[in-house]
């Protein structure tokens, strides 16, 4: 029972880290001029709190996937 609750985390914790990385204009933060890096950090942080519900919604129908339905 506590391998199954393992599994379960870490693949919790690698669809969290896959949506972070799929959902962040990562690469507007390479090429961005100097100028505009302010920008580019405050639009990171705005998309980061943005995909919390959604992290938060994948986590709840991993534990329970009957509320999919």
């Amino acid at each position: 029972m506590d391998s199954k609750k393992k599994t379960r985390a870490k693949t919790i914790i690698l669809l969290a880290i896959i949506w972070f990385v799929v959902s962040l204009p990562l690469p507007w933060f390479f090429t961005a001029p100097d100028e505009v890096k302010p920008q580019v950090f405050v639009l990171l942080q705005i998309v980061g709190i943005i995909s919390i519900p959604f992290i938060m919604l994948a986590i709840v129908w991993t534990i329970k996937p009957e509320l999919t339905t």
